[in-house]
């Protein structure tokens, strides 16, 4: 457009790393990304990618920050200083070659002259996927609007971050579905909950006891003191809205369920854990995504049926922790449709609770039944149309009482 000085700002999804390596590879400076004269030959090591010994001396294949691979040079022992990083070099060389093959564990030699190709590249690999995790985690608790710590931990396979997943705090609806809508007014209590507290105003009682503990049953709504309200941010009926209050981890499985999530700190019988969120979209476009989810494996569409079934959450592609919690027959989690700055029933929030005591490290579940989605039993499933039938996906939750299928 002539005339017009203004500029195009596009978000940029290379790492820093990346972006230093270019400008090393053509001999450029750029002072917004630490390339400058003094830095351009500074080393740093990123992580060792070989091993080898001669003349009784060992050296190790160095990949250096910053620089491309190209770069990459042989050392000796006595000139790295990266102690952490000659222990992982050492720990994922002996986590290969101790691995089970045909039935046999391979004998792990301690005195090698150099390291197979097979071996060389899988250490590589296993570098690089725990810089992408280190980057992942660093992204998640950059975005996330809680103070608990979200960590990532892959100790199973090579696998990395998903590559089509944005973190969100809060539902991301689709055009004309508006999610803030209903709410002008709050209680004016000075110490909730009293006569006119939110939960009374919408013929409920509080959903939470003394300790700020869930103390309704499954089926009951939650009603929250909203933005409106004249109570402070230490009320007991701002709960939810909060956000999770625990660390967790992110962590993958060993049986085949892909990523999982559990909990760093114990959790209480009673007690808020997350919250589910995902993109707002209509029932016809969830069923339309359905089929499509249901070719693939993967259940992320979660039915807002408290009122109606206009509705469905999508977490495929936008979400927060929930996106990675698996499914169980016989879960620690139930799920709660929430209300706070939205009165509409067509669009609850929803929120998972504890069921019991949760131990530290354990794996967090929900049932995913608990959706209100249509209940594709063998009787159920014969009754539907062609079009509404769906493929049935192996439940691989291992409780005693398993279903056998997650749909």
């Amino acid at each position: 457009m002539e005339g017009w000085r203004g500029a195009w700002y596009v978000p940029c999804l290379a790492s820093l790393e990346t972006l230093q390596e270019l400008c090393r590879k053509e001999n450029l400076r750029c002072k917004s990304i630490g390339i400058t004269n003094r830095s351009l030959k500074s080393y740093e090591v990123e992580y060792l990618c070989d091993y080898k010994v001669e003349e009784g001396k060992e050296y190790y294949l160095v990949k250096w920050k910053g620089w491309p691979e190209s770069s990459n040079t042989w050392e000796p022992e006595k000139h790295l200083n990266c102690p952490l990083l000659l222990q992982n070099f050492l720990s994922d060389k002996n986590e290969y070659l101790s691995r089970v093959r045909e039935g046999k564990a391979l004998k792990v030699r301690n005195h090698i002259k150099a390291l197979k190709p097979a071996v060389a590249d899988y250490v590589v690999k296993k570098a690089k996927q725990r810089i992408a995790l280190q980057r992942w985690k660093e992204e998640l608790n950059r975005k996330k609007n809680h103070k608990a710590m979200i960590l990532v931990e892959n100790t199973v396979d090579l696998e990395g971050p998903p590559l089509d997943f944005y973190y969100i705090n809060e539902y991301k609806p689709a055009p004309g579905i508006n999610v803030l809508n209903g709410i002008t007014t709050g209680c004016e209590c000075a110490d909730c909950p009293a006569e006119k507290c939110c939960p009374k105003e919408a013929g409920f009682i509080l959903a939470y006891n003394k300790r700020k503990k869930l103390k309704i049953q499954p089926g009951l709504p939650i009603y929250e003191c909203n933005s409106y309200c004249r109570c402070g941010p230490d009320c007991p009926n701002r709960i939810v809205q909060k956000g999770t209050p625990y660390s967790l981890c992110i962590f993958r499985t060993n049986n085949g369920r892909g990523w999982g999530v559990k909990t760093l700190q114990k959790i209480k019988t009673n007690s808020f854990v997350m919250e589910y969120v995902g993109e707002v979209i209509t029932s016809e476009e969830a069923e339309r995504r359905g089929q499509l989810y249901d070719n693939q494996g993967n259940t992320y569409l979660f039915d807002l049926d408290y009122d109606s079934d206009e509705f469905t959450v999508d977490a495929a592609r936008y979400g927060n922790v929930s996106h990675f919690v698996n499914h169980s027959c016989d879960p620690n989690l139930q799920v709660f449709n929430v209300f706070i700055d939205n009165l509409d029933l067509r669009l609850p929030r929803i929120a998972l609770f504890s069921t019991r005591t949760i131990k530290a490290g354990e794996e967090l579940t929900f049932d995913y039944q608990m959706k209100g989605s249509i209940d594709l039993t063998s009787d159920s499933a014969d009754g539907l149309s062609p079009s509404k039938k769906r493929i049935r996906t192996v439940c691989k939750c291992g409780a005693v009482c398993c279903r056998g299928y997650l749909n």
